[in-house]
């Protein structure tokens, strides 16, 4: 730690300035959002009705503490459902293992074609 107040090290989230991290132009254009990406959308809204997300500095915080590996790998609202995830077992809601048994449970539906 040091008593520079100027100094704060960058997380995998702070991309600015630095040369070949993420680049290229951002598509504005339109689009269709794939299913799971608007049921993630949903889920932040249900969180925040049931008063378990505060808001969305919330799923923020979740991103910004990705490690940058996860952070580089994972899409938009990939992080988002990461960040979910930490938070609803950071508080309590739900356990790693309760997560990773009803993911087992929706893949092996996906693939059985339900």
């Amino acid at each position: 730690m040091t008593d520079d107040l100027s100094f704060t090290p960058n997380g995998p989230h702070d991309l600015a300035g630095q040369v070949g991290t993420h680049g290229g132009l951002i598509d504005r254009e339109e689009h269709d959002l794939p299913y799971w990406e608007r049921r993630v959308d949903a889920m932040s809204r249900l969180l925040m009705s049931k008063g378990i997300l505060l808001d969305f500095a919330e799923i923020r915080a979740g991103i910004e503490a990705l490690t940058p590996e996860d952070y580089e790998k994972l899409g938009y609202f990939e992080r988002w459902a990461k960040s979910f995830r930490r938070m609803l077992v950071n508080k309590g809601v739900l356990t790693n293992e309760e997560i990773d048994s009803r993911i087992a449970e929706m893949k092996s539906r996906l693939e059985q074609g339900g």
